[in-house]
């Protein structure tokens, strides 16, 4: 393995150049009969991709999409679950130089309306059964300013195109260049959600593939001989970054299961296909040693990592019986990416900064660092970690004067973490009030703002509380109008609201009715005391 601070400095050299152009990087410069994803149906069939077809279909995607007047700097949406047709669309967003704004598939029409409003998206693609979620209506609105794209075979409304017509365009066949935006430009805008407000928007400009990159090579330690999944879903970080775009910047094949988690489907895939290399959500580990009892032949990995929240011992020693390996936990965030990792022979926890990151704690008041064994605030020495990217969320001054010191010199993560004294990172508490549950970071802004639309409800407040599968569930406080009963009939209508209004991977399965909601004198809500209830 090279000198971790040369590879570091020569990815940023590539990356960060004027010519930097992501469809170079994520495609061409590869041997076009390498497979660059295989897609895997619930039945196991498979289908391969390799980088010469990529190639070709996004160049010819990305001259249709070009054609609609889509050029670099727009911001396209994507409705779109794993696979190739994903793959395909994304490089040819990339191709032109254009940003891609990831949509999860669980989203509900109203989540959906304010990621593509405060984006400003001028096409989204969708899946042919996301298509009901972009019709008017939930805040989506009649004459949008998008127009819409679909995996169907025919327009499914009135002025909607189809990939395949977008392909077949008459200047498809002129295989664009891609175009070189330098590595300053954003070619990712993904949405984080908060406590104290709608989700954020967080520009990725081009030279965070270095950082990207970074973790691949010496977190994920993927290499060319690994088989390599990643379960998390793209329209989320870690699924996004190091499922979709570092094995693409690598070279490496990776598999896109078109399926949603189900314990018995993942391990017949890590048996069948051979996979070498495994990371997934704390929630996959958690399941698969609920409901696992025997392990199938056939499978033999040698890395599993994780990321998202924390990974308790127990599971890890669960993971090292079963597979023979441990599961390593990764730390990062979506202004981030994975800047610190525990490797193998480690002493658990978030382990180290990876190389190009300087990863302390802080006081709890101050810019001192804390000394070992004090929980304080995790923050990243911006000027000693040449890999920091984010610079801040889009339209949102205020939340990013919040991420950063006053004098510059610190990223502020928000969360809280100890060291030990070998200095290892040892995880506390996450970003605000954020909710970590299946491997989705829920913020309760999102999932409040839906249940104040039920007409019974006067106030709520959601948190996380302790779950054995998903590490939280969603839990809410709900304060009733005068005159509305209580009742588990009304519970179950509110959790139908958030499913509606929101999302799906969101809804509370929690409820309690309450008088009032714990305050503080300022009249912020306690959720802290909600959760000790």
């Amino acid at each position: 393995m090279s000198d971790p601070a040369r590879q570091v400095r020569d990815w940023l050299t590539t990356y960060d150049a004027p010519t930097s152009a992501v469809g170079s990087l994520l495609c061409d410069r590869h041997p076009a009969d390498a497979i660059a994803v295989t897609e895997i149906s619930p039945d196991l069939h498979s289908r391969d991709l390799t980088f010469g077809e990529l190639a070709q279909r996004s160049a010819a995607l990305a001259a249709g999409m070009a054609d609609l007047g889509v050029g670099a700097g727009d911001h396209v949406a994507t409705l779109m679950g794993k696979g190739i047709d994903l793959t395909v669309t994304a490089l040819a967003i990339w191709r032109l130089g254009a940003v891609h704004v990831p949509l999860f598939t669980a989203f509900a029409p109203s989540a959906i309306a304010f990621r593509l409003t405060h984006s400003g998206t001028r096409l989204v693609v969708c899946d042919a059964d996301q298509r009901t979620k972009l019709d008017p209506g939930d805040d989506i609105p009649a004459e949008p300013s998008w127009e819409i794209a679909t995996t169907a075979p025919k327009p499914q409304r009135p002025g909607d195109h189809t990939l395949e017509s977008l392909a077949r365009s008459a200047s498809a066949a002129r295989s664009p260049a891609p175009v070189a935006t330098g590595g300053d430009a954003p070619f990712i805008l993904v949405y984080t959600s908060g406590a104290a407000g709608p989700a954020r928007g967080v520009p990725v400009p081009v030279r965070a593939l270095a950082a990207f990159h970074t973790y691949h090579h010496y977190g994920l330690d993927v290499c060319a001989e690994d088989v390599f999944w990643n379960t998390a879903d793209p329209a989320w970080t870690y699924g996004l970054y190091y499922g979709l775009v570092s094995p693409l910047l690598a070279g490496h094949r990776s598999l896109q299961l078109r399926a949603g988690f189900d314990p018995e489907l993942t391990l017949d895939v890590l048996a069948t296909f051979g996979v070498t290399n495994f990371a997934a959500a704390p929630t996959v580990y958690r399941t698969l040693r609920a409901t696992v009892k025997t392990m199938p032949p056939g499978v033999d990995i040698r890395r599993l990592s994780s990321a998202g929240e924390q990974v308790s011992p127990d599971v890890v020693e669960w993971a090292r019986d079963a597979f023979g390996v441990g599961v390593l936990d990764h730390y990062g965030q979506p202004e981030l990416g994975i800047c610190a990792g525990d490797q193998p022979g480690g002493a658990g926890g978030a382990g180290r900064p990876l190389p190009g990151w300087s990863v302390t704690v802080l006081e709890p008041a101050g810019d001192e660092e804390a000394p070992p064994g004090t929980v304080g605030r995790v923050a990243v020495d911006i000027k000693d970690s040449p890999l920091m990217w984010f610079g801040g969320y889009r339209d949102s001054a205020d939340a990013t004067a919040m991420r950063f010191s006053p004098d510059g010199r610190w990223y502020l993560t928000g969360d809280t973490a100890f060291r030990d004294r070998d200095g290892h990172l040892v995880f506390s508490a996450r970003d605000e009030e954020a909710i970590l549950s299946s491997g989705f970071r829920i913020g309760p802004y999102d999932v409040e703002a839906a249940l104040l639309h039920h007409p019974a409800v006067a106030e709520t407040a959601v948190y996380g509380v302790p779950d054995e599968l998903r590490g939280q569930a969603v839990a809410a406080s709900v304060v009733l109008r005068e005159g509305v009963a209580p009742g588990d009939d009304l519970a179950e209508e509110l959790r139908e609201t958030v499913r509606s209004r929101f999302g799906a991977h969101a809804y509370p399965r929690q409820v309690t009715f309450v008088a009032q909601l714990p305050r503080s004198p300022s009249g912020k809500i306690r959720r802290s005391r909600l959760r000790d209830v």
